[in-house]
């Protein structure tokens, strides 16, 4: 199938890929982790479960043309996590998502990955004004989205919490 964005791009450190079946066990170190999904999935997920998300990543790509990345450090080939635009049903506009492995955290992958996301979509994607939608206590990925130069823009109800939209720079 041909997709709407590449199927792979890098940064200096990084190499961001489609995903594979074989991804869950990496990114279930992820979803796995209570204090990861506290604001995503809410609580950790099974192995199985891990499978079937990762799956719907696929899934994703193949509906829409675009998805989340695989955010690999290129020196070792660690997956790191995901990165990229995410369109569920359920959300109100396609995001920018990230989703990083708790022992990455705080080393900028995520930063360096959106930013790389950020410029693809400009080229790509241009006519998607990407959002990332973010639970109003979650502060981490408030300072994420903040660093790489989303604004906040509104608060709204959502799985029953507040969640705050963050509208992502145009032509980045």
């Amino acid at each position: 199938m041909s997709f709407l964005i590449p199927e792979s791009i890098e940064t200096p450190r990084l190499r961001l890929r489609t995903v594979t079946d074989e991804d869950w066990s990496a990114l279930h170190e992820y979803y796995g982790d209570a204090q990861s999904v506290k604001y995503t999935t809410l609580q950790p997920l099974t192995e199985e479960d891990s499978r079937r998300m990762v799956g719907s990543i696929g899934r994703h790509w193949q509906r829409l043309g675009y998805g989340p990345y695989v955010v690999e450090e290129k020196a070792t080939a660690t997956v790191l996590g995901l990165v990229g635009p995410w369109y569920p049903k359920e959300w109100p506009e396609p995001e920018i998502k990230w989703a990083m492995i708790r022992r990455h955290w705080g080393q900028g992958y995520a930063a360096e990955a959106a930013r790389a996301v950020q410029a693809m979509a400009a080229r790509h994607l241009p006519d998607l004004r990407l959002i990332s939608l973010i639970h109003v206590e979650n502060q981490a990925s408030i300072r994420l989205a903040i660093a790489v130069g989303a604004t906040a823009e509104r608060e709204m109800p959502f799985r029953g919490a507040v969640y705050r939209v963050y509208r992502h720079p145009l032509g980045k």
